[in-house]
This record gives C-alpha cells, structure tokens and sequence, in this order.
C-alpha cells in the first residue's frame, strides 16, 4: 500500500505528518545533545573528585605509598579516573554519531520534504488555472448561445413585420448568423477546453500527484529507519564501553584484594625502623650513701663528668623515654642525622642514583667517541673538533661521580658497620632477663655503653627527606644491568604504546614477567617473552607473585 494510492486526496493531512516526523527527529537529536552534556558533566565531577582525593606529594616523596593500603587506593582512584574517560568517549560518540549525524540529516529532509511539496503546489496551481479557464470558456459558450438564440428570434419576429423593411430584415438575419457563427466557435473552444482539463485531472491524480506522494512517503520511511538506527547508537554507544568499564570495576576488585595487612605491617617496620639498640638497664642510686656513689655514664641522676646531680626542680635527668617530644634536626649530606637503618637506606639509595647517573654518562662517552670517530672518516657529516667540549664536559662529570660514588660507599660502609654493631648489642643485652636492683649501686664500667645507648635513641628519627628528582620523567635505565629473575608473572588486560623513554610496548592479554613491582608511582617493570624490559602502568596489569 502507497500513500499515492490510498491517500491521493490528503495533501494537507501528509503535510502535517512529514512535519511531525522532521519534528520528532529534531526533538531527539536535542535529547541526545542534553543527554551529552550530562555526561560530560559526571566525567568532569569524576576526574574532580579523583584529582581531590589523589596524593599531592609524588609517590617517591610520599612515605604512605608504599602501603598497600595506600595503593590500592590510588587504584581505585586510578580505576575511577579510566572509567570518567570512558564516560566522556560516550558523550563524544554520541556528540558525533547521533547529534551531528542526526542534525545534518534532519537539514537535508527538511530541504527534500520543501522541494516535494512546492512541486505538489505547483501541480494544484496549474491544475486550478485550467478549470478557471474551462469556466471561462464554458460562461462565454453559454453567454454566445444566449445571444444567438436572441438574434435568432428578433430576426424571425423581423421577418413575420409587414412594417419592417427588407434592409432591416436582412440586418437582423445577419446579425443572427453572426451571433450562431461566435456561438458555434465558444462551443468548440469549450470542448476543447473541457477535453485539456479532464486530460490534465487524470494526470494530477493518476500520475503526477500519486508520484509526489510517493516520494513523501519513501522520504519519511527513510527519515523513520534513520530515527531508529540513532535509537540504536544510543545503546551502541553504551555497549562499546561496557568491556573497558567491567575491566574497571575488576582492577577495583583486585584492588581491593591487594590490600595486606601483613605487608603493610612489615613496610612500616621498614620505613621506621631506626637501627638502634635498646636502652640499657636502669642503675639503682643509692641515697643512703651519697658519700660513697660511684659515678656512672648511665645513671639517670649523675652528669658525664662524674660530679653529683643536685636534685630539685631546676635540673632534669637526661632523657632516656623514647616517646618524648623530638627536637629539629640539621639535615646532613651522609644522613648521619638519621638512625642507623634510615641512614643506610638512603645512603643505598643515593649510590644506586649515582651509579645509574654514572653509566649514563659513560655511555655518553662512548657514543660521543664513536660520533667522533664517524666524523673522522667522514669529514663532510661533522666536524670532530665540535663534540670535544662535550667529550670534556662528560669526563668531568664521569670523574665527578666515581669520587661522589666513593664518597657514599664509604659513607655505607660505616653505616652497615653500625647497624651491625647496635644489633650485636642488643643480642648481647637481652639474652637474659635483667637483674634486680642490688643495694649498692652496680660497677659504672658495666653500663657504659647502655650510657651511650641512651644518647642515640634520644636521638629523633625524622622522617625522610623528599626527593627533588620527578617520578619517571626519564626512566632510569637500571634495566640494563644483569637481567634478574622474574619475581611473578602478569598478564596485560589493556592494549599499552610504550612511547616515551624506559617505557615498554605491551598488547592486551600478552604474558609478562614480572620484574620489579610497583613502587608507588603506579609504573611496574616487565619483561616480554620475546625480549625487552621496560615500564608499563600498573593499573594496565593483572600481576601474581612467585
């Protein structure tokens, strides 16, 4: 069934239908537009809320990184800020998709419905014209046979007058003849105009306005099945998304999973730990015999130099309790002012700095080296005199860091030495239970070094210092030392281009090993089956440990 067949005389009702139609098309692609901003607007919230929640200080600086706690977090705010970007890939497919596809077919139906209907107007025009000049012709048949018939009669009643002369019978036979010859011509111009109009009505309504309708009518089911596919986009859109977001809500999942009370226990342990040994065993004074007291380093009411304390409120004992409030430390360049384990710690850190600093630099040398030698044999790439102060500005630096290496070796060295030492004393102590208080106070020499004890854990452990250096602005080619074992395995669950330098290419559900986990600054470093170390995300991994 056609609209040119069944509806051949509802011009104005397919009028209003076509308009409803472009109407309902426009009302969508509106819905879709606010549907987008709605979107863009609760990814902007995501990534804002992320952004509030994130830590501020870089994870190299920020001690808290290194719970899993902490990580695990970070995640999950990680997870949060990909599935926001996933939001926004929505509003962009349907800004794209449906609001400018839509919009720009809407512009060209309405263009095509314009020109369907103008050409339909024109038919009616013409079609009207014609039957006003069939009534045309068809008043002056009427009005000429009128006339004739009149003629006809004056000239019989001429005719019948014995009064009438024979000139004016003759006039009115002629005038009479005249009047049936114009009737005659009207009657002919009449059929033939009743015959051109009812040839161009049979045209109108079996042909050319049945072709207009027609057209209307494969304009408006093809508006209809353009409507429904962007119904369609609308879950489209969601759908292309939904494999990522439900990979999100999984690395929430494992996020969540990851937290271990355990390690997080131990990581403190580690943190802090000062390397200390602990205090020795308080000394009984005995006031019955001030006379007879042998000084003692480690007595709490007696100085160094041996002369006896005045009691009283003026004077305070030195201080032992280790939970009293801390004094500010000077910062030193061998961390000498931090406790024996915290100093040896980042003592190791500054050596490893220093060395990879160091190997960058050597190998600088022998690229230079090797650009000067190409120079040498190839005068017109370079001139080998212009990467001498480059080749000195490297040996100066490569110098420079074998006596700064040096320097902190000596420094852990000494470090190691001591944490070994307070650790041995603490062994020594603890052996067995202390003794009980005697009634004269113990041998001074024996608690000499529980005096010395006393001074170093009165001592603050601060915190550590931040690091200036950027979190993996440039990754440290530490990679490139012996190749280590694989501490676990991971499996990529996102396609990762690694681009920037350290960085690793990896393709989704490719199998890796893992090499280092994550410190904190959400990079993991891998190696591929075929080959290659390097950095990838750790919100890109699903790792397993050894």
């Amino acid at each position: 069934m056609d609209w040119g067949t069944e509806l051949w005389d509802q011009f104005e009702v397919l009028e209003r239908h076509t308009q409803w139609g472009l109407d309902l098309l426009d009302r969508y692609v509106k819905f879709v537009k606010e549907r987008t901003e709605v979107e863009q607007a609760y990814a902007k919230q995501l990534r804002s809320l992320v952004k509030k929640y994130l830590p501020k200080r870089p994870a190299k600086d920020d001690p808290e990184s290194k719970f899993s706690q902490q990580q695990s977090f970070v995640q999950i705010l990680q997870e949060v800020n990909d599935f926001a970007g996933q939001r926004e890939l929505v509003a962009e497919n349907l800004s794209v998709q449906v609001c400018l596809e839509l919009a720009k077919y809407s512009q060209e139906m309405k263009q095509e419905r314009k020109m369907h209907f103008q050409e339909g107007r024109r038919a009616q025009q013409q079609l009207e014209s014609g039957f006003k000049q069939l009534e045309n012709s068809k008043r002056k048949f009427e009005r000429d046979c009128r006339e004739a018939e009149k003629a006809a009669q004056t000239a019989e009643r001429l005719d019948q007058d014995i009064n009438a002369t024979k000139a004016d019978v003759e006039k009115a036979k002629q005038q009479a003849h005249l009047r049936s010859h114009m009737a005659e011509e009207s009657k002919n111009e009449y059929a033939a105009q009743l015959q051109r109009f009812n040839r161009d009505q049979a045209h109108f309504y079996f042909s050319q306005m049945p072709q207009i309708f027609d057209k209307l009518q494969d304009m408006d089911e093809r508006r209809a099945t353009h409507l429904g596919a962007g119904y369609g986009l609308l879950s489209e859109a969601e759908l292309q998304v939904v494999p990522i977001i439900a990979k999100c809500l999984e690395g929430m999942k494992v996020a969540a999973e990851a937290v271990d009370a355990k390690k997080d226990s131990q990581v403190l342990i580690e943190l802090h730990k000062s390397g200390f040994a602990r205090p020795g065993d308080v000394e009984f004074e005995d006031f019955s015999q001030p006379m007879n007291r042998a000084p003692s380093d480690s007595s709490l009411g007696t100085p160094s130099d041996g002369r006896p304390e005045l009691r009283g409120p003026s004077r305070s004992r030195a201080k032992r309790w280790p939970f009293g409030k801390k004094n500010k430390t000077v910062v030193t360049e061998d961390f000498s002012h931090l406790p024996p384990e915290q100093q040896r710690k980042r003592l190791q850190q500054q050596l490893e700095e220093r060395n990879r600093e160091l190997q960058k630099e050597i190998d600088q040398r022998e690229a230079l080296k090797k650009m000067k030698d190409v120079y040498e044999k190839t005068p017109q790439m370079g001139d080998p005199a212009s990467l001498e102060p480059r080749i000195t500005e490297t040996l100066n630096n490569i110098e420079r860091l074998k006596s700064e290496v040096q320097k902190y070796e000596a420094w852990l060295a000494e470090a190691e030495s001591r944490v070994l030492s307070n650790r041995g004393d603490t062994l020594g102590r603890h052996t067995r239970p202390p003794d009980p208080p005697a009634s004269a106070p113990p041998d001074s020499s024996s608690h000499n070094n529980g005096s010395q004890d006393n001074k170093e854990s009165s001592e603050e452990p601060p915190a550590e210092e931040g690091q200036d250096a950027p979190i993996y602005t440039e990754f440290d080619e530490d990679f490139e030392e012996e190749p280590a074992s694989p501490i676990g395995r991971c499996v990529a669950i996102y396609h990762f281009e690694g681009s920037s330098e350290g960085t690793i290419s990896m393709a989704e559900g490719e199998d890796l090993s893992l090499m280092e986990e994550d410190k904190g600054d959400g990079w993991t470093r891998v190696r591929r089956k075929q080959g290659g170390e390097g950095y990838v995300p750790t919100s890109y991994l699903r790792v397993t440990l050894n």
